[in-house]
């Protein structure tokens, strides 16, 4: 359903105006507000209110479809409901065995998303990574790769949980057969512990329909979104949750005070000269970023046969490179005097972006459309159960705080551009820790998303 909004100028204008309301309100010295975000983390806010201006008010989107759509329908014999969702159209198309060339042309879409992941997040990892004491996250120690990869085997082994679950006990609640389900699943599976790659080689891979997809990535977008809502919740009560599970938070309590004490030391009012500088160094390594992606998969195309086939297909991907070198170029120049502009607030632009990106993420979520597809949400639900069950048992078991929890889920789930997110939702000076456990999800997804496939298909006797 076309929004009310669609010119990305005015959703843009509407963004900020919703981020200035949060913050505003959030530092305010009512009572009421205070007590109010208490409960509702700021951050939190700036995710769902986006995603409650595009359902149910439908004020703004992520994508859409012209009012022509139901002319075409109409043309190929196809019921479309009056206010259907995207996904919804999607899906009544791929069942009608329609091409998406020929209901794409119809369709349209923000470049919020876009703008705000391939410039915005990659300056913020610079800035962020200015004031980093590389050191101090080496130190953090193996709880922090142990809970990724529990969160890994979570995402594994919940597939096929899930699967026997709804299949044993509610036959009739999916409308698709086993056969189609658990290749479908695989492609949520590919997404939630490597990325958009992934998901597309798991597509490939197991010739999943397009009608199939279009489901899965509406349980994927919504289920993904939903946790990473209880995740930014979780960060603003993480002290509590760490008492609970008897963990030892010093190594990120120094960090942060590390970082703090530095920023401190250097902070003056910015000069033109050093506000100049420090967007050259932010925007200018954007540049070579995206310069560097295009000529590293440039370099890789003529082998992207042999490493699809050997589970490498996140290095052909550009965001994964522009991530890579964004947060590399970071790093380095922590070490260098560039460090100090972190004295000017090169960490709170960087968050600024990060909050932009967030609410340009929150777009995505259309809740609406978990009436139309019960079952697979429920799988998609159960799985994700599983998922964190997993974790916080064996968060419980090592004493590990819930920061890796948080983050080493979303390294998996959500990827290069939230996992930094959900890190910063902690502290800004966490957001790099973020940055470098997604890249070990890219490494790990195609694999991770094969085992679980199989798993899948074993449990349903495929």
């Amino acid at each position: 359903m076309k929004p009310f909004f669609t010119n990305d100028a005015i959703v843009f204008g509407i963004l900020m105006l919703a981020l200035a309301f949060v913050f505003n309100t959030a530092n305010s010295d009512k009572k009421g507000w205070q007590r109010f975000y208490t409960f509702f983390p700021p951050i939190l806010l700036c995710y769902f209110i986006p995603a409650l201006l595009h359902w149910p008010l439908n004020l703004i989107a992520f994508d859409w479809f012209e009012p022509s759509i139901y002319d075409l329908a109409k043309d190929l014999g196809i019921n479309l409901p009056q206010g259907a969702s995207t996904a919804e159209i999607e899906k009544l198309f791929g069942q009608a065995d329609v091409e998406e060339s020929v209901y794409g042309e119809h369709k349209r879409g923000s470049r919020l998303y876009f703008v705000a992941s391939r410039y915005l997040l990659p300056a913020s990892l610079i800035w962020l990574c200015l004031s980093i004491d590389l050191k101090a996250i080496m130190r953090l120690g193996n709880k922090a790769i142990a809970m990724f990869l529990t969160a890994t085997v979570g995402i594994v082994i919940g597939g096929p949980i899930a699967l026997i679950i709804l299949t044993y006990l509610f036959p009739n609640l999916v409308g698709f057969s086993t056969d189609e389900l658990w290749r479908g699943l695989s492609t949520i599976a590919g997404s939630w512990i490597g990325g958009g790659a992934n998901q597309t080689a798991m597509k490939e891979i197991f010739e999943v329909k397009g009608s199939v997809f279009a489901s899965m990535v509406v349980v994927d977008i919504v289920v993904a979104n939903i946790w990473m809502g209880f995740l930014l919740y979780g960060a603003k009560i993480s002290d509590r949750i760490d008492a609970r599970l008897k963990a030892d938070n010093t190594a990120i309590k120094d960090l942060e005070k590390k970082v703090a004490d530095y920023q401190d030391s250097i902070k003056k009012i910015p000069t033109a000269t050093d506000l100049y500088t420090l967007l050259a160094v932010g925007f200018g390594g954007v540049a070579l970023s995206h310069w560097g992606s295009q000529l590293i998969t440039g370099w890789l195309s003529p082998y992207a046969e042999p490493l699809k086939a050997a589970g490498l297909n996140s290095l052909l991907s550009s965001f994964f490179w522009l991530v890579v070198i964004s947060t590399t170029l970071g790093l380095i120049l922590s070490f260098t005097k560039y460090r100090k502009l972190e004295g000017i607030g090169a960490s709170r632009w960087g968050s600024i972006f990060i909050y932009i990106l967030v609410a340009t993420i929150g777009m995505h979520m259309a809740l609406g459309d978990i009436v139309n597809n019960l079952g697979l949400f429920a799988i998609g639900a159960i799985w994700m159960l599983v998922h964190v069950i997993l974790l916080l048992l064996v968060a419980w078991l090592i004493k590990a705080p819930f920061f890796f929890v948080a983050v080493g889920s979303q390294a998996n789930v959500g990827g290069a551009a939230s996992a930094p997110i959900v890190a910063s939702a902690f502290s800004p000076a966490l957001a790099p820790v973020g940055v470098l456990m997604a890249v070990l999800g890219y490494a790990l997804g195609t694999y991770g998303a094969l085992i679980c496939a199989y798993l899948m298909q074993a449990a349903v006797g495929g």
